[in-house]
């Protein structure tokens, strides 16, 4: 069968399957790329997306409901007309869809007829919504009953009551269990340091999940009420006003740049690190660290102003990095680097802990490499790197026009928000449509 989208099947039938299986008749329909406004007769209105796959255009489709709108008054024609092409085999199905929907009723009263004249009786029904339940309702005690095997023999009630008395049925304890996707939502839904145990939870999902949603919806009104700063925003304020108090030169360098730039950072189209690199047509790319600019500002510098230079940025860079709890492909990056005198390893180190202490952030000073500066000063915070920092010089020094000696290192401010706040996923911490200060904004 053709899957057609829910837009063609509601216009071919005028009619609507609501997510209770109420049949409602559709007084106006409206359509754009992704949605579908539906506004019923009974004056109802649902916004909805298009889909060809969803409940309601399997409904439609198929031709199922459970009853009539009674609002919507509408008319033994039209029913008539949307049940009659259900096959015998469809309606059967029909009849199972809706035993399962039935709420919980009272034991049912001991059965005079055999089960199997109730499933043998092959009248079928003019409306399905006008369908007796009798029937339904025994086929459904018959599947959720433990009765023996024996009962369909002539015992007396006697012998029936006595058996029911010596094995009397232990209530079963119920093990709450997510799926895959439920986890994935209730994770997203946690707050920062907020944990969970899956193993140990008894509320169910639909609990869990409105429980969350209230607690995330006070976290974003509190915030509105409170600071109304965004994270990343008021991280890259206060280390700018810290950095210009020890006297560094605030600078902006553009996005995009040639990549020439990266050939001279030892980032060529032959090296590894380029498949990282977004292209923007043939000759530029958008910047993935922000040494380059900083380079030609040290040499444009150096002859203005005193020694030793100190200078700044900080700014959106751009990876095609691996998905991961630390890794993101836009990310905002501190650079600060000085050139001339003092330029030791004790006075970057120093300077490292100025800013980590300023923050309160824990760190620890490890030694590395890497491919695009040689020896490298590792920060890092637990298991996670926070930042790479040199001593130069470097041999690249010389392609950019810079000969004294320098040092600088590099922080990603969202790990150092992820540091700082506890946050289980880098992407809280990041721009982002999802989280409000690693706070879900999905509710």
């Amino acid at each position: 069968m053709e899957r057609k989208p829910l837009d063609t099947l509601i216009s071919k039938n005028g009619l609507w399957v609501s997510r209770n299986g109420r049949l409602h008749g559709v007084k106006k329909c409206e359509t754009s790329q992704k949605y579908i406004r539906i506004e019923m007769d009974c004056g109802d209105i649902v916004t909805i997306r298009n889909s060809r796959t969803s409940r309601s255009a399997r409904a439609l489709r198929n031709h199922k409901f459970q009853k009539p709108c009674k609002h919507c008054r509408l008319s033994d024609d039209r029913i008539n007309e949307f049940s009659k092409k259900i096959s015998r085999k469809t309606e059967a199905e029909v009849k199972i869809v809706r035993s399962f929907r039935l709420q919980p009723e009272k034991p049912a009263e001991p059965v005079t007829a055999k089960p199997e004249q109730v499933i043998q009786t092959n009248t079928p029904s003019t409306h399905i919504h006008n369908e007796p339940r009798a029937g339904i309702t025994a086929d459904s005690s018959t599947n959720h009953r433990s009765a023996p095997k024996t009962s369909k023999s002539n015992s007396s009630p006697s012998t029936s009551n006595t058996k029911k008395t010596s094995q009397p049925q232990q209530p079963k304890s119920r093990k709450t269990e997510f799926t895959p996707l439920q986890k994935n939502r209730i994770l997203s839904l946690l707050g920062p340091g907020e944990m969970i145990s899956f193993s140990k939870e008894k509320r169910s999902f639909a609990e869990l999940e409105s429980t969350l949603t209230l607690e995330r919806k006070k976290d974003i009104r509190g915030i509105y009420e409170n600071s109304r700063e965004n994270y990343l925003g008021k991280l890259e304020r206060t280390i700018t006003e810290f950095l210009v108090d020890m006297g560094f030169l605030e600078v902006k360098s553009p996005i995009l740049i040639p990549f020439e730039y990266m050939e001279r950072m030892g980032v060529g189209e032959d090296k590894k690190l380029s498949e990282q690199i977004f292209r923007v047509g043939d000759n530029m790319c958008l910047r993935p660290m922000l040494a380059p600019g900083l380079y030609n500002h040290l040499r444009k510098f150096d002859n203005v102003l005193p020694d030793p230079v100190r200078i700044f940025e900080i700014g959106p860079c751009y990876r095609k990095e691996s998905d991961g709890n630390s890794h993101l492909e836009e990310f905002t990056m501190l650079n600060f680097c000085q050139m001339g005198s003092n330029c030791t390893r004790e006075e970057l180190e120093y300077l490292i802990k100025e800013l980590l202490d300023f923050l309160g952030i824990e760190y620890e000073i490890v030694a590395d490499s890497c491919m695009v500066y040689g020896d490298t000063i590792d920060v890092m915070h637990k298991k996670m790197e926070l930042s790479s920092a040199v001593v130069g010089p470097v041999p690249m020094d010389m392609d950019w026009g810079v000969n004294k000696p320098w040092i600088g290192a590099g922080f990603g401010l969202e790990r150092l928000l992820k540091a700082k706040h506890d946050f289980k996923n880098i992407k809280r911490a990041g721009r982002s449509e999802s989280y409000y200060n690693g706070v879900s904004i999905n509710l």
